[in-house]
């Protein structure tokens, strides 16, 4: 069964919570990423995604550089840890209706799983199986 450390993005990005929604917005431009996981002292304690910050800011036209992460970043986000099986981390997103899934070993980041992730790993297996099936019908 695979697990969520084989599929998981092991280099987070992360910035610290008392940053500001600004310095936020420049990272997620800089790094082509949609989320960031947020810290304080190294141990995450929120995530903040372009949609909060489109929702959160712009949406009521407030100032992104005066506004710290503190204040609109999800504290409540999910996580599973790296042996937890891939079709358990896909059902946490779906019964949250959630994006991504942080990944914690010991209370300690060691990566994130998303949507893409999932569907990578999902195209690589149909495409391994669709060939394995092609070559048994071949036998035949």
């Amino acid at each position: 069964m695979t697990q969520v450390r084989d599929i998981m993005e092991k280099n987070v990005i992360t910035v610290e919570s008392d940053k500001t929604v600004l310095d936020a917005s420049i990272i997620l431009r800089e790094k082509e990423i949609s989320f960031l996981v947020i810290t304080e002292g190294n141990k995450p304690t929120g995530v903040v995604s372009e949609r909060d910050i489109v929702r959160k800011i712009a949406a009521e036209d407030l100032v992104a550089s005066s506004v710290s992460l503190e204040k609109i970043m999800s504290k409540k986000f999910r996580w599973v840890s790296p042996d937890s099986a891939i079709e358990d981390a896909v059902q946490k997103m779906l019964n949250n209706n959630i994006r991504r899934l942080i990944v914690l070993e010991n209370e300690k980041l060691v990566g994130v799983v998303t949507q893409t992730n999932l569907a990578e790993f999902l195209r690589s297996k149909l495409l391994i199986n669709g060939t394995i099936e092609k070559l048994e019908s071949e036998k035949t």
